[in-house]
């Protein structure tokens, strides 16, 4: 599965705790990550600064269902039990 262009999903609903540029704490759960831009793009896809934690993670349809609200709601709850 490719990932849906806009939804950002990923950059908002989990937790990071290792540093991205700009959040060098990471980021807490919920909390829009700052390098996601207005139209919900990551500015630093492709760039060797991106966490690991980011470049590992692999869009699929358990997770990321098939809407933007599915895919924030199954982060969500997989941030909650972990």
């Amino acid at each position: 599965m490719d990932c849906r262009l806009g939804c950002g999903a990923c950059c908002i609903a989990p937790s990071i705790s290792s540093a991205i540029p700009g959040m060098p704490n990471g980021k807490p759960a919920g909390v829009r990550c700052i390098q996601l831009n207005d139209n919900n793009l990551c500015a630093l896809f492709g760039k060797p600064e991106r966490p690991q934690v980011c470049h590992h993670f692999k869009a699929c349809p358990d997770v990321c269902g098939t809407t933007t609200q599915q895919a924030l709601d199954n982060i969500t709850e997989l941030e909650n039990i972990t």
